[in-house]
């Protein structure tokens, strides 16, 4: 089914190949604009989902660079203005996870999570930001998750990251809501994606007892959700963190 939402409008999405990044980049084409992307890894997903893309009449461009990297955000929002000639959405999507107690933390552990996690989302936005500026619009959609407002034990680096995603954001939402450019967070809980299969059967076991809507997300709903932010149909929305947890955060404790 497609839908005119974002119709005409171009996107980046880092960390595109993937879970919740992959029903992004499809969600958006969906709702009628054209879409680069970023990965790091798998040129094979990327071309897969650039296929997936054309099916539904939208253009998608796949672009390995590593958001960790600022002069290579900076290339990639050049190279998207001139193939494109213009940006209108961002999502910050890329993320990973290195979940270790702070005793056995590696310095490594820490610095490639708050690098890509929370750096990476200050490199993108900071090149895409000049543009927005000018143009005086934008939406800019930062994927934090329910571990930045309710951590668990064993992520002091995710955690730390994710919450600084949701202080960065509305933080920038008050410099640039003058200019018409609006910012905002998604926070997933847990979403059958490739990270959560990770964890151990038990555990899913025991998360599954204590979420409330008794199952995991999947990761077109928070697509859908990320789509709602960036569109008009949310222009009076900005500096918001949207949970998308099945409620899990209702809990006190997780």
């Amino acid at each position: 089914m497609r839908g005119e939402l974002l119709k005409g409008q171009v996107a980046i999405v880092t960390g595109g190949t993937r879970g919740i990044g992959r029903s992004i980049v499809l969600a958006i084409a969906k709702e009628g604009a054209d879409c680069v992307f970023t990965y790091t890894s798998s040129q094979s997903l990327a071309e897969s989902l650039v296929e997936e893309v054309q099916t539904v009449g939208r253009c998608a461009l796949p672009v390995r660079v590593d958001v960790r990297d600022f002069e290579g955000t900076k290339a990639l929002v050049e190279r998207v203005k001139s193939e494109f000639g213009r940006i209108d959405l961002l999502v910050n999507n890329a993320g990973i996870t290195r979940d270790r107690s702070l005793l056995m933390m590696a310095r490594e552990d820490w610095s490639d999570v708050i690098d890509t996690d929370l750096t990476g989302v200050y490199n993108t936005t900071r090149a895409c930001i000049s543009l927005f500026l000018r143009q005086r619009s934008g939406s800019i959609v930062n994927i934090s998750s329910v571990s930045g407002i309710h951590p668990l034990a064993g992520q002091t680096n995710y955690a730390a990251a994710k919450a600084g995603v949701i202080g960065f954001t509305k933080s920038l939402a008050k410099e640039v809501g003058p200019y018409s450019i609006r910012v905002n967070v998604v926070a997933p809980g847990f979403v059958d994606t490739d990270m959560t299969a990770k964890l151990g059967e038990k555990y899913r076991q025991k998360l599954l007892q204590i979420i409330p809507s008794k199952r995991f997300g999947k990761p077109e709903e928070v697509a859908k959700v990320v789509v709602f932010l960036l569109s008009n149909e949310s222009q009076y929305i900005t500096g918001q963190v949207i949970v998308v947890d099945g409620g899990l955060s209702l809990l006190s404790e997780i």
